[in-house]
Protein backbone atom coordinates (compact mmCIF):
# COMPACT_ATOMS: atom_id res chain seq x y z
CA UNK A 1 0.00 0.00 0.00
CA UNK A 2 2.57 2.46 0.93
CA UNK A 3 3.37 4.60 -2.13
CA UNK A 4 0.37 4.77 -3.52
CA UNK A 5 -0.82 7.68 -0.85
CA UNK A 6 -1.07 10.41 -3.63
CA UNK A 7 -2.29 8.57 -6.62
CA UNK A 8 -6.28 10.64 -6.26
CA UNK A 9 -4.85 13.75 -8.44
CA UNK A 10 -7.47 16.02 -9.80
CA UNK A 11 -5.60 14.67 -13.04
CA UNK A 12 -6.37 11.15 -12.14
CA UNK A 13 -9.91 11.50 -10.92
CA UNK A 14 -10.52 13.33 -14.26
CA UNK A 15 -9.11 10.06 -16.02
CA UNK A 16 -11.30 8.03 -13.61
CA UNK A 17 -14.41 9.75 -14.44
CA UNK A 18 -13.55 9.60 -18.15
CA UNK A 19 -13.43 5.78 -18.00
CA UNK A 20 -17.04 5.92 -16.50
CA UNK A 21 -18.61 7.93 -18.97
CA UNK A 22 -16.70 5.71 -21.61
CA UNK A 23 -18.61 2.15 -20.04
CA UNK A 24 -21.72 3.98 -19.07
CA UNK A 25 -23.61 1.04 -21.49
CA UNK A 26 -22.78 -1.30 -19.50
CA UNK A 27 -25.30 -0.31 -16.61
CA UNK A 28 -27.09 0.87 -19.14
CA UNK A 29 -27.55 4.51 -18.63
CA UNK A 30 -27.00 6.86 -21.49
CA UNK A 31 -24.06 9.18 -22.19
CA UNK A 32 -25.89 12.35 -20.83
CA UNK A 33 -25.62 11.03 -17.37
CA UNK A 34 -24.38 12.90 -14.58
CA UNK A 35 -21.13 11.94 -12.83
CA UNK A 36 -20.62 13.47 -9.51
CA UNK A 37 -17.20 12.63 -7.48
CA UNK A 38 -18.72 12.00 -4.12
CA UNK A 39 -15.79 10.94 -1.82
CA UNK A 40 -12.09 9.95 -2.05
CA UNK A 41 -10.74 7.75 0.28
CA UNK A 42 -9.51 4.38 -0.17
CA UNK A 43 -11.25 3.93 -3.60
CA UNK A 44 -12.92 7.05 -5.66
CA UNK A 45 -16.90 6.93 -5.36
CA UNK A 46 -19.27 8.45 -8.04
CA UNK A 47 -23.05 9.12 -7.96
CA UNK A 48 -23.59 8.56 -11.76
CA UNK A 49 -27.54 10.21 -12.36
CA UNK A 50 -29.72 9.95 -15.50
CA UNK A 51 -31.73 12.98 -15.75
CA UNK A 52 -33.76 11.68 -17.99
CA UNK A 53 -35.53 8.82 -15.52
CA UNK A 54 -34.05 10.27 -12.49
CA UNK A 55 -32.02 6.35 -12.47
CA UNK A 56 -29.56 6.81 -9.94
CA UNK A 57 -26.50 4.35 -9.11
CA UNK A 58 -23.24 5.19 -7.15
CA UNK A 59 -20.20 3.81 -8.77
CA UNK A 60 -17.08 2.62 -6.77
CA UNK A 61 -13.30 2.25 -8.45
CA UNK A 62 -11.29 0.88 -6.70
CA UNK A 63 -7.52 1.69 -5.84
CA UNK A 64 -5.17 -0.27 -7.24
CA UNK A 65 -3.30 -2.48 -5.43
CA UNK A 66 -5.90 -3.51 -2.55
CA UNK A 67 -7.96 -5.85 -2.77
CA UNK A 68 -8.00 -8.51 -5.45
CA UNK A 69 -10.76 -9.50 -8.18
CA UNK A 70 -11.74 -12.26 -6.05
CA UNK A 71 -11.66 -10.31 -2.68
CA UNK A 72 -14.18 -8.23 -3.97
CA UNK A 73 -15.96 -10.94 -5.57
CA UNK A 74 -15.98 -12.17 -1.45
CA UNK A 75 -17.51 -8.72 0.11
CA UNK A 76 -20.17 -8.67 -2.31
CA UNK A 77 -21.01 -12.43 -1.60
CA UNK A 78 -21.46 -11.78 1.94
CA UNK A 79 -23.50 -8.08 0.80
CA UNK A 80 -26.03 -10.22 -0.98
CA UNK A 81 -26.33 -12.93 2.07
CA UNK A 82 -26.78 -10.32 4.62
CA UNK A 83 -29.21 -8.47 2.37
CA UNK A 84 -30.84 -11.93 1.76
CA UNK A 85 -31.19 -12.75 5.68
CA UNK A 86 -32.66 -9.16 6.65
CA UNK A 87 -29.23 -8.54 9.02
CA UNK A 88 -28.79 -5.45 7.55
CA UNK A 89 -30.34 -2.05 5.36
CA UNK A 90 -27.14 -1.96 2.65
CA UNK A 91 -27.29 -1.07 -1.04
CA UNK A 92 -27.46 -3.91 -3.32
CA UNK A 93 -25.05 -4.18 -5.83
CA UNK A 94 -25.36 -3.98 -9.46
CA UNK A 95 -24.86 -5.96 -12.04
CA UNK A 96 -23.86 -4.88 -15.88
CA UNK A 97 -26.30 -5.43 -18.75
CA UNK A 98 -23.78 -8.90 -19.43
CA UNK A 99 -24.83 -10.13 -15.57
CA UNK A 100 -21.29 -9.17 -14.56
CA UNK A 101 -21.32 -8.15 -10.63
CA UNK A 102 -17.46 -7.00 -10.97
CA UNK A 103 -16.26 -4.99 -14.08
CA UNK A 104 -13.31 -2.66 -15.40
CA UNK A 105 -12.26 0.93 -16.62
CA UNK A 106 -9.37 2.36 -18.31
CA UNK A 107 -7.78 5.00 -16.26
CA UNK A 108 -5.86 5.74 -19.09
CA UNK A 109 -2.88 3.87 -17.68
CA UNK A 110 -4.32 0.53 -17.26
CA UNK A 111 -7.63 -0.97 -15.89
CA UNK A 112 -9.41 -0.17 -12.50
CA UNK A 113 -12.15 -2.60 -10.90
CA UNK A 114 -15.53 -0.97 -10.13
CA UNK A 115 -18.74 -2.01 -8.85
CA UNK A 116 -21.86 -0.58 -9.04
CA UNK A 117 -24.22 0.15 -6.13
CA UNK A 118 -28.11 1.09 -5.67
CA UNK A 119 -28.73 4.62 -4.15
CA UNK A 120 -29.41 4.68 -0.80
CA UNK A 121 -31.56 7.76 0.78
CA UNK A 122 -30.02 9.29 4.09
CA UNK A 123 -27.51 11.42 6.20
CA UNK A 124 -24.72 10.91 8.01
CA UNK A 125 -25.33 10.73 11.47
CA UNK A 126 -23.13 13.39 13.14
CA UNK A 127 -21.55 14.20 17.24
CA UNK A 128 -24.60 15.26 19.07
CA UNK A 129 -27.77 15.36 17.35
CA UNK A 130 -29.13 12.41 19.23
CA UNK A 131 -26.21 10.20 18.11
CA UNK A 132 -26.30 8.22 21.48
CA UNK A 133 -29.70 6.64 19.75
CA UNK A 134 -28.44 5.82 17.07
CA UNK A 135 -25.97 4.32 18.70
CA UNK A 136 -28.05 2.32 20.42
CA UNK A 137 -29.32 1.04 16.92
CA UNK A 138 -26.23 0.56 15.25
CA UNK A 139 -25.26 -2.21 18.21
CA UNK A 140 -28.81 -4.22 17.46
CA UNK A 141 -27.14 -4.26 13.73
CA UNK A 142 -23.82 -5.14 14.67
CA UNK A 143 -24.79 -7.59 16.76
CA UNK A 144 -27.12 -8.84 14.32
CA UNK A 145 -24.30 -8.70 11.74
CA UNK A 146 -21.98 -10.52 13.82
CA UNK A 147 -24.60 -13.64 14.91
CA UNK A 148 -24.90 -13.98 10.47
CA UNK A 149 -20.92 -14.04 10.21
CA UNK A 150 -20.78 -16.73 13.30
CA UNK A 151 -23.75 -19.07 11.53
CA UNK A 152 -23.18 -18.38 7.53
CA UNK A 153 -21.36 -20.78 5.24
CA UNK A 154 -18.87 -19.00 3.32
CA UNK A 155 -19.15 -20.02 -0.52
CA UNK A 156 -15.90 -21.81 -1.47
CA UNK A 157 -12.89 -19.55 -2.15
CA UNK A 158 -14.23 -16.45 -0.39
CA UNK A 159 -11.09 -14.62 0.82
CA UNK A 160 -10.95 -11.25 2.76
CA UNK A 161 -7.71 -9.57 4.64
CA UNK A 162 -7.31 -10.75 8.06
CA UNK A 163 -6.63 -8.00 10.32
CA UNK A 164 -4.58 -8.60 13.26
CA UNK A 165 -1.73 -6.41 14.97
CA UNK A 166 0.93 -7.07 12.53
CA UNK A 167 -1.05 -6.25 9.43
CA UNK A 168 -2.73 -3.08 10.89
CA UNK A 169 0.15 -1.43 12.47
CA UNK A 170 3.03 -3.57 11.77
CA UNK A 171 5.86 -2.28 9.95
CA UNK A 172 4.24 -3.48 6.63
CA UNK A 173 0.89 -3.03 7.32
CA UNK A 174 -1.99 -2.62 4.91
CA UNK A 175 -2.39 1.01 5.22
CA UNK A 176 0.87 1.96 6.17
CA UNK A 177 3.91 2.14 8.58
CA UNK A 178 2.37 4.66 11.15
CA UNK A 179 5.96 5.97 12.13
CA UNK A 180 5.67 7.70 8.86
CA UNK A 181 2.58 10.02 10.90
CA UNK A 182 2.32 13.27 9.85
CA UNK A 183 4.77 15.68 12.23
CA UNK A 184 5.40 12.75 14.54
CA UNK A 185 7.73 13.38 17.07
CA UNK A 186 10.38 11.48 18.78
CA UNK A 187 8.82 11.48 21.87
CA UNK A 188 5.36 10.77 20.82
CA UNK A 189 7.19 7.90 18.78
CA UNK A 190 8.11 6.54 22.30
CA UNK A 191 4.86 6.68 23.92
CA UNK A 192 3.03 4.99 20.55
CA UNK A 193 5.33 2.48 20.85
CA UNK A 194 5.27 1.67 24.18
CA UNK A 195 1.15 1.23 23.74
CA UNK A 196 1.53 -1.23 20.82
CA UNK A 197 3.41 -3.47 23.18
CA UNK A 198 0.77 -3.28 25.45
CA UNK A 199 -1.54 -3.78 22.97
CA UNK A 200 0.14 -6.87 22.04
CA UNK A 201 0.42 -8.34 24.88
CA UNK A 202 -2.82 -7.25 25.41
CA UNK A 203 -4.45 -9.14 22.77
CA UNK A 204 -2.17 -12.09 22.52
CA UNK A 205 -4.24 -12.95 26.19
CA UNK A 206 -7.03 -11.96 24.72
CA UNK A 207 -6.55 -14.53 21.80
CA UNK A 208 -9.19 -14.94 19.06
CA UNK A 209 -11.50 -17.25 19.82
CA UNK A 210 -14.65 -18.35 17.40
CA UNK A 211 -16.66 -16.19 19.97
CA UNK A 212 -14.72 -12.74 19.66
CA UNK A 213 -13.36 -12.77 16.24
CA UNK A 214 -14.33 -13.16 12.84
CA UNK A 215 -16.02 -11.72 9.76
CA UNK A 216 -16.58 -8.39 10.72
CA UNK A 217 -17.75 -5.16 8.40
CA UNK A 218 -14.37 -2.88 10.05
CA UNK A 219 -15.24 0.06 8.74
CA UNK A 220 -18.93 1.19 10.84
CA UNK A 221 -17.31 4.79 11.13
CA UNK A 222 -20.42 7.65 10.83
CA UNK A 223 -19.86 8.54 7.06
CA UNK A 224 -20.72 4.78 6.58
CA UNK A 225 -24.07 5.07 8.14
CA UNK A 226 -27.29 6.94 6.45
CA UNK A 227 -29.92 7.62 8.66
CA UNK A 228 -33.41 8.33 6.68
CA UNK A 229 -36.01 9.09 9.46
CA UNK A 230 -36.02 6.09 11.53
CA UNK A 231 -33.69 3.85 9.40
CA UNK A 232 -30.01 3.31 10.15
CA UNK A 233 -28.52 2.35 6.55
CA UNK A 234 -24.73 0.84 6.39
CA UNK A 235 -22.85 1.15 3.66
CA UNK A 236 -19.11 0.53 2.69
CA UNK A 237 -18.02 -3.03 2.69
CA UNK A 238 -14.97 -2.23 1.35
CA UNK A 239 -12.51 -3.28 4.72
CA UNK A 240 -14.94 -5.90 6.05
CA UNK A 241 -12.36 -8.70 6.80
CA UNK A 242 -11.59 -11.40 10.12
CA UNK A 243 -10.74 -9.29 13.31
CA UNK A 244 -12.05 -8.94 16.42
CA UNK A 245 -16.07 -8.11 16.65
CA UNK A 246 -15.20 -5.65 19.62
CA UNK A 247 -13.25 -3.61 16.81
CA UNK A 248 -16.56 -2.96 14.63
CA UNK A 249 -17.23 -0.48 17.72
CA UNK A 250 -13.81 1.10 17.88
CA UNK A 251 -13.99 1.51 14.17
CA UNK A 252 -17.55 2.98 14.80
CA UNK A 253 -15.96 6.22 16.78
CA UNK A 254 -13.09 6.64 14.30
CA UNK A 255 -11.89 10.22 14.01
CA UNK A 256 -13.44 11.05 17.16
CA UNK A 257 -11.97 8.73 20.14
CA UNK A 258 -11.23 11.99 22.35
CA UNK A 259 -14.86 13.50 22.20
CA UNK A 260 -16.21 13.72 25.60
CA UNK A 261 -19.48 12.01 24.26
CA UNK A 262 -17.89 8.33 23.58
CA UNK A 263 -18.89 7.06 26.93
CA UNK A 264 -22.12 7.72 26.23
CA UNK A 265 -21.90 6.62 22.58
CA UNK A 266 -20.16 2.90 24.16
CA UNK A 267 -22.73 2.71 26.45
CA UNK A 268 -25.76 3.02 24.04
CA UNK A 269 -23.57 0.74 21.35
CA UNK A 270 -23.48 -2.33 24.33
CA UNK A 271 -27.07 -1.66 25.54
CA UNK A 272 -28.16 -2.08 21.98
CA UNK A 273 -26.07 -4.87 21.18
CA UNK A 274 -26.96 -6.71 24.43
CA UNK A 275 -30.55 -6.85 23.53
CA UNK A 276 -29.62 -9.22 20.46
CA UNK A 277 -26.49 -11.15 21.63
CA UNK A 278 -24.27 -11.67 24.43
CA UNK A 279 -21.00 -9.24 24.75
CA UNK A 280 -19.56 -10.17 28.12
CA UNK A 281 -17.50 -8.20 30.51
CA UNK A 282 -14.22 -9.35 29.40
CA UNK A 283 -14.82 -8.07 25.84
CA UNK A 284 -16.06 -4.76 27.32
CA UNK A 285 -12.88 -4.36 29.62
CA UNK A 286 -10.80 -5.01 26.10
CA UNK A 287 -12.72 -1.85 23.80
CA UNK A 288 -9.93 0.60 24.92
CA UNK A 289 -7.55 -1.70 23.33
CA UNK A 290 -8.95 -1.89 20.24
CA UNK A 291 -10.01 2.20 20.02
CA UNK A 292 -6.23 2.77 20.65
CA UNK A 293 -5.68 0.25 18.02
CA UNK A 294 -7.65 1.59 15.47
CA UNK A 295 -6.33 4.95 16.09
CA UNK A 296 -3.34 4.46 15.22
CA UNK A 297 -4.22 2.31 12.16
CA UNK A 298 -5.73 5.31 11.30
CA UNK A 299 -2.71 7.69 11.64
CA UNK A 300 -1.19 5.62 9.36
CA UNK A 301 -3.80 5.61 6.70
CA UNK A 302 -3.64 9.29 6.97
CA UNK A 303 0.17 9.54 6.46
CA UNK A 304 -0.09 7.27 3.02
CA UNK A 305 -3.54 8.69 1.94
CA UNK A 306 -2.55 12.82 2.32
CA UNK A 307 -4.15 13.31 -0.99
CA UNK A 308 -7.20 12.62 0.19
CA UNK A 309 -9.54 15.38 1.85
CA UNK A 310 -9.87 13.59 5.70
CA UNK A 311 -5.95 13.26 5.31
CA UNK A 312 -5.63 16.82 4.53
CA UNK A 313 -8.14 18.59 6.88
CA UNK A 314 -6.81 16.12 9.78
CA UNK A 315 -2.84 16.02 9.24
CA UNK A 316 -0.95 16.65 11.97
CA UNK A 317 -3.98 17.50 14.65
CA UNK A 318 -4.95 13.56 14.35
CA UNK A 319 -0.70 12.70 15.47
CA UNK A 320 -1.04 14.81 18.30
CA UNK A 321 -4.17 13.17 19.65
CA UNK A 322 -3.05 9.31 19.09
CA UNK A 323 0.16 10.48 21.20
CA UNK A 324 -2.22 11.81 23.98
CA UNK A 325 -4.69 8.53 23.41
CA UNK A 326 -1.68 6.45 23.81
CA UNK A 327 -0.39 7.49 27.03
CA UNK A 328 -4.09 7.46 28.58
CA UNK A 329 -4.08 3.93 27.19
CA UNK A 330 -0.78 3.29 28.84
CA UNK A 331 -1.89 5.14 32.03
CA UNK A 332 -5.11 3.02 32.16
CA UNK A 333 -3.39 -0.32 31.38
CA UNK A 334 0.55 0.00 31.91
Amino acid sequence: MQGLGRMFTTDYLERLKAGLKSTLEKWNMPHSTELTLLNVSENATFRAYDPNNGRCLILRVHRPGYHTANEIQSELAWISALREGGSVDTPAPVPTTSGEILTTINDGDGYRHVVAFEFMQGEQPNVGDHLADWFKKLGVITAQLHHHTKTWQRPNGFDRKTWNTETMIGANGYWGDWRQAIDLKQQGQEIIANAIKLIENRLALYGQGPQRYGLVHADLRLANLLVDKERLGIIDFDDCGFCWFAYDFAAAISFHELDPSIALLQKSWLAGYRSVASFIEEDENEIPTFIILRRILLTAWLASHSETPTGQELGPTYTEGTVVLAQMYLAQYG
